[in-house]
């Protein structure tokens, strides 16, 4: 696909990392030269110097065979005259990032009268990970599909859990066979596990299934679950702002910390059950004085990484059971989850796997819609769901004859109201969601999951 990309900041440089990856024709457009040679240096792409909004420029950057605008600069207004102008001059689809709070409640009717195909608010959709990491407090990562109806949670093993030293056909006897264990990451190696597989202390497992079975399966392990009350969030920016609705919706208590005094007036008004503490988020006497090692859990999600990971260290030194920073440079994530820090959030690489998902729906021709795509152990495997078509080649044939490519497993099925954690007997039928996880296969459609030279042999 032809790909042009507008703005070379954070989110669009790793954007174009990954699509050009990927295959695709990828040109930034920017009015940063300093920006723009970073990506001529490193990355497979084309790079144009200029107004993103300018029609000269869109057409020398061949708009007319163009398949997909991204706009990603740091304007939302800017974005969306961007997507506005791509549609007058023939592009087939678009995306911006629109983020300002203000905008939110009219995203459906910007979408319609712009002719966007996607919307991506990266601040928001950080606040709604973090949400979901402090309803289920023992995750290292949730991730949603089917509509919230299937979760991906993943739990770092000890070695006084039930299933640790256990095989993976004796967890699901005991324990739940309606919770299936998808991948396993076991040092530097990501592992698609079958029944002999045998669970180590220190493995960190992927676990699929409704929230309600994942949650009694931990239970029932030895994973000791409590409900967090109150959370403090250090910064008072726009993930501040969506997180803090997030957690009133789940009657959970929040303090904020901003050192602007400004914006602290201006969050007491849009937050009216948040309590807002004007001050210096990383001041040791401040956190004292405000109950801090009383907190259930403690999220650090200020503009600097280098405050956020201190701040999240001295809250686990106080003892806060639940600890999340939020990083934009994921270079060193590893080192800094091996500190203590229980997760490490980043918008840049959320809003980046959003729009893969959706490029992965654009390019694929049985009409298998991407609904859900999530890459796991630093991209060395992925998680994705695809809804099922009418394809002769998996349709109503059992998994144990369907040859699936080595590296993948069928995580779950979903079916309507029925969700599937499937066996050998079951059958994949049109309009399922099947959700995957992959190593070293990108998969655009379910066909690509065949073995064709297994099937040719047989």
């Amino acid at each position: 696909m032809k790909i042009i990309i507008i703005g070379d900041g954070k989110v669009g440089y790793s954007l174009a990392e990954n699509l050009s990856k990927e295959n695709h024709d990828v040109t930034i457009i920017d009015k940063n030269s300093e920006a723009l040679k970073k990506a001529e240096e490193n990355l497979d792409v084309m790079c144009i110097r200029g107004n993103g909004v300018s029609t000269k420029i869109l057409l020398e950057a061949g708009i007319q065979n163009t398949d997909l605008l991204i706009a990603a600069t740091d304007s939302d207004e800017m974005n969306m005259v961007c997507c506005l102008t791509a549609k007058k001059l023939g592009v087939g689809h678009t995306i911006a990032r629109i983020r300002d709070p203000e905008y939110a409640s009219e995203l459906s009717l910007l979408k319609r009268e712009l002719g966007l195909d996607m919307v991506i608010n990266p601040e928001q959709a950080a606040a709604s990970e973090i949400a979901r990491l402090i309803k289920f407090p023992p995750a290292t990562n949730v991730e949603i599909f089917a509509k919230g109806r299937v979760e991906m949670v993943e739990i770092n093993v000890t070695y006084d859990m039930a299933i640790a030293n256990m095989r993976l056909k004796n967890i699901a006897k005991r324990f739940s066979s309606s919770v299936l264990i998808g991948a396993v990451q076991r040092g530097d190696d990501i592992i698609i596990p079958d029944g002999e597989f045998t669970v180590r202390e220190s493995d960190t497992i992927y676990l699929f299934g409704q929230s309600a079975k994942v949650f009694d399966f931990c239970r029932r392990i030895g994973i000791h679950v409590q409900k967090i009350k109150n959370v403090m969030i250090m910064g008072g920016g726009r993930i501040a702002y969506y997180l803090a609705e997030y957690l009133d919706e789940m009657s959970i208590k929040v303090k904020i910390i901003e050192i602007d005094r400004e914006r602290c007036r201006e969050l007491t008004e849009l937050l009216p059950h948040a309590l807002i503490i004007c001050g210096d988020g990383s001041d040791e006497t401040l956190l004292k004085s405000e109950n801090f090692s009383e907190m259930g859990a403690f999220v650090a999600v200020t503009g600097r990484d280098e405050d956020n990971i201190i701040a999240a260290l001295l809250a686990k030194q106080f003892g806060v059971g639940k600890v999340i920073a939020k990083i934009n440079r994921m270079n060193h994530s590893d080192i800094i989850k091996s500190m203590g820090i229980d997760n490490v959030v980043s918008p840049k690489l959320i809003t980046t796997n959003y729009i893969l998902r959706f490029v992965r729906g654009l390019q694929n021709a049985m009409g298998n819609h991407v609904n859900a795509l999530y890459r796991i152990v630093e991209d060395k495997a992925e998680a994705i769901e695809l809804t099922a078509g009418n394809s002769s080649k998996y349709i109503d044939i059992p998994l144990k004859n369907l040859n699936v490519k080595k590296g993948i497993l069928i995580a779950a099925i979903v079916r309507k109201n029925e969700i599937i954690i499937p066996n050998g007997k079951d059958v994949i039928k049109p309009g399922d969601n099947v959700i995957l996880i992959t190593k070293d296969n990108r998969v655009t459609d379910l066909e690509n999951i065949i073995d064709v030279v297994k099937n040719y042999e047989l």
